[in-house]
């Protein structure tokens, strides 16, 4: 019988796809090269659940497998952290980085791809890196999710501290701890599958996607909308 935690992702997934579509229509609505980041991250989270539920109902496969490794270990956060990139940093620097870390991200998923599976370690409902007979494939995981916290974390982190005494801009330091926090504990699961606890990563990613959502709502829906012309560089737009 498998355990309730493994069908937590299918709860993710319903969360992530129409945030995604929430964020996409403020791009339709405003514009702004952030806000399509954070559509194809948020897209990105989605397909990550998505194939963490497709495990769960149907057993584990290659495809799935391998699947789950790119858009979650490569694409769970380095999207959404491209975003704040746009945001928070002018348009020449976002579009350098934006240049490195795509062929990063390209080069990593078609190792995952080529990468024989260790058969003797796969678990019919447990995805884990540790299949990848290529050992050495796991280590762009790290240096990817390094990036995304960096800019992810620490854009809303930034955010939150320039905003926290400015009275009129309450709502906008607590939204930002709660992206914050949000995209910290889905990168404090994906530590935990490379000890074998992917249950902790499924906790985790829920979490995370409320909190971040709650953090989008806070700012988005609260601030005037005169004084967005004022304010800019929270980790939101």
């Amino acid at each position: 019988m498998r355990e309730p935690v493994l069908f937590i992702p299918i709860a993710t997934t319903l969360a992530a796809l129409p945030f995604a579509v929430v964020v996409y229509r403020r791009w339709r609505e405003r514009g702004g090269l952030h806000l399509l980041w954070w559509t194809a991250g948020l897209l990105a989270y989605g397909a990550g659940t998505a194939t963490e539920a497709a495990v769960t109902l149907f057993g584990w496969s290659p495809g799935l497998f391998k699947a789950w490794y790119v858009t979650g270990a490569l694409l769970g956060g380095a999207p959404l952290a491209q975003g704040t990139v746009y945001l928070l940093l002018s348009r020449r620097t976002a579009h350098r980085l934006t240049a490195v870390l795509l062929p990063v991200i390209a080069l990593a998923a078609v190792c995952v791809l080529l990468a024989p599976i260790d058969e003797a370690l796969v678990e019919p409902h447990r995805l884990t890196g540790k299949v990848l007979a290529w050992r050495w494939v796991r280590f762009f995981s790290p240096f990817i999710n390094l990036y995304a916290f960096t800019f992810l974390v620490g854009g809303a982190v930034l955010s939150a501290v320039r905003y926290a005494r400015v009275p009129e801009a309450r709502h906008r330091f607590v939204g930002n701890v709660l992206i914050a926090v949000g995209a910290l504990l889905p990168g404090i699961g994906g530590g935990a599958t490379r000890f074998g606890h992917t249950e902790v990563l499924y906790v985790t990613e829920l979490i995370g996607i409320v909190l971040i959502w709650q953090g989008y709502r806070t700012i988005v829906f609260t601030t005037p909308p005169h004084l967005w012309r004022v304010w800019h560089g929270s980790a939101t737009g």
